[in-house]
């Protein structure tokens, strides 16, 4: 956000803070990132207000203060092999990338996997990968991961997801019957077993099978 006037800079953080996003490294990366690259069109002038916007596919770029505190429950450390399910804007794996050794996003809508790779590049964001997937069978190729994160709603945690996660991996995503009612939650993977956290009341779009149509 190097661009920006220091007002702005100043007041997005402070909304960061506000809404229980305190850990310096998430903070630090957040700051590296211009939201603004991922908003465009007609809600580009609000990219830097907490609230989540429309994007391309029927999708949305999530609220900054929901990206802070997902990344802040995962824990991402600098060694870690992070897998995010719906890439969407390329927001959140930004973020993720600064934090992480290296980030695979995968996507179920080939225009939004195609934008957010020229981004990606642009933006010299080389340990970030983004790739054409069914998310709900995530990257069995790549695993196991250090760390996954969902930026759609499921019932239940999709247990080829948590198959994929390392022992001592954690995994944080929105589970719910229903737009309206959903959890975020955390599980950690230990040599017993999963524990689970709640986390706090979130609204993501639907986790759906299968690949969107190809609108690129």
């Amino acid at each position: 956000m190097s661009g920006l006037d220091p007002e702005t800079v100043m007041q997005f953080l402070f909304a960061l803070r506000k809404r229980g996003v305190t850990d310096a490294r998430v903070l630090a990366a957040m700051e590296k990132i211009d939201r603004g690259q991922f908003v465009t069109g007609l809600f580009a002038d609000r990219a830097y207000e907490d609230m989540p916007l429309p994007i391309a596919c029927g999708q949305t770029i999530s609220q900054p203060s929901v990206v802070g505190l997902m990344t802040q429950a995962l824990d991402v450390r600098p060694r870690d092999t992070v897998l995010e399910i719906g890439t969407g804007s390329g927001y959140q794996a930004a973020v993720l990338s600064k934090l992480a050794r290296r980030v695979y996003t995968v996507e179920r809508h080939r225009r939004l996997v195609n934008e957010t790779g020229r981004l990606f590049s642009e933006m010299g964001l080389t340990n970030v990968t983004a790739m054409l997937s069914d998310g709900s069978f995530g990257l069995p190729e790549q695993a196991p991961f250090d760390r996954i994160i969902v930026t759609a709603a499921a019932e239940d945690p999709p247990g080829p997801l948590l198959a994929q996660l390392k022992i001592g991996g954690i995994m944080v995503l929105p589970v719910g019957q229903s737009d309206a009612v959903q959890q975020l939650i955390k599980v950690t993977r230990t040599e017993d077993g999963l524990d689970y956290d709640e986390l706090s009341s979130v609204r993501f779009v639907p986790l759906l099978e299968g690949l969107g149509k190809d609108e690129a």
